[in-house]
């Protein structure tokens, strides 16, 4: 019998803020929280490549925190949630995925939503670093698909103790479809020239490394992924990309605490992304809130979603795991 399954969150903003698009914008491009008090470390990876870190100067129970796509820690909804959890006496440590700290990654590879073999990486090393620190994940977006591809494929075997995964896109085919229709396609728009900047910043500064154009004829995610995501990670094309790496295939081989979160208005997803109850593994729950936007969840002049991450994570805590 499922111990944990799909229930419904208690989140309910004010009026004026029950709309998606206002939920994702103001949480991504209007609060301003103050720049997070951190040590930045470069760690040397086994193939020549390096993660950029930001890890929090307190003591406490640590938290590998992945973004989403071109975040970094100057993201609002990062510098928030590492505030949070710094208070609630949490020590986090931010992830920046190759290429995202500002400064590009030395490979051909970069990063994409299922790597998680960096995740498999960062979450040992912190583990070997802090022996006797409980270890937690908590991911976003592109994050949160990675978080929970990693927990699947690593069952029992992973040093986390538990894991909150906000607004994953769980099939990304549905997520490229719903981008590429509509308003979305806005959202379509800024994480493109985003994601063209690093790309070309990266083939201008390494031309030895022989990287493909990002064109302007690239003008969908589907597009972009298909052209260069894709060939650049090992990947067929970009529905190969996509079916090997969407999360909610490896949702019933979670062995370890996980909590995801979602809203059923999320501007980047359709409800076909949603799974069944019985596809979740009884160590997962997954809260859907029908307001919230993507990564939003804010309930005024204020991210409720950062005091909830904590909740959770502080549950788990309390509960021994």
């Amino acid at each position: 019998m499922k111990r944990m399954s799909i229930i419904q969150s208690s989140f309910s903003p004010p009026g004026w803020l029950s709309n998606p698009h206002l939920q994702t914008i103001i949480a991504s491009q209007c609060l301003k929280p103050a720049p997070v008090e951190s040590d930045h470390e470069r760690l040397e990876l086994p193939d020549g490549d390096f993660l950029d870190i930001n890890l929090g100067r307190h003591p406490g129970e640590l938290v590998a925190i992945f973004h989403g796509l071109a975040g970094s820690v100057n993201s609002s909804y990062i510098r928030g949630v590492f505030q949070t959890l710094q208070q609630a006496g949490f020590r986090p440590a931010l992830m920046h995925w190759r290429g995202c700290s500002g400064e590009p990654n030395r490979l051909k590879r970069a990063y994409h939503s299922g790597a998680s073999d960096d995740i498999d990486w960062f979450v040992n090393y912190l583990s070997q670093r802090f022996p006797n620190t409980r270890l937690y994940g908590l991911g976003y977006s592109l994050g949160a698909n990675a978080l929970l591809k990693y927990l699947g494929e690593s069952g029992s075997h992973s040093p986390l103790s538990g894991a909150m995964a906000v607004s994953p896109p769980l099939v990304l085919q549905e997520g490229a479809n719903k981008l590429n229709r509509g308003t979305a396609r806005l959202y379509q728009r800024h994480l493109l020239r985003l994601m063209r900047r690093q790309h070309e910043y990266k083939r201008i500064l390494y031309p030895d490394l022989g990287l493909p154009v990002a064109s302007d004829a690239l003008d969908s995610l589907w597009k972009f992924d298909d052209a260069i995501t894709a060939p650049l990670h090992g990947f067929k094309d970009a529905n190969d990309y996509y079916q090997r790496c969407s999360a909610r295939q490896f949702l019933p081989a979670i062995d370890i605490p996980t909590h995801i979160l979602g809203a059923s208005d999320d501007p980047f997803f359709t409800p076909a992304i949603l799974p069944e109850a019985d596809e979740l593994s009884n160590n997962t729950t997954m809260e859907l809130s029908s307001k919230g936007g993507h990564v939003g969840f804010l309930d005024g002049r204020k991210r409720w979603l950062d005091s909830h991450v904590a909740g959770v994570l502080d549950s788990f805590r309390q509960s021994g795991n």
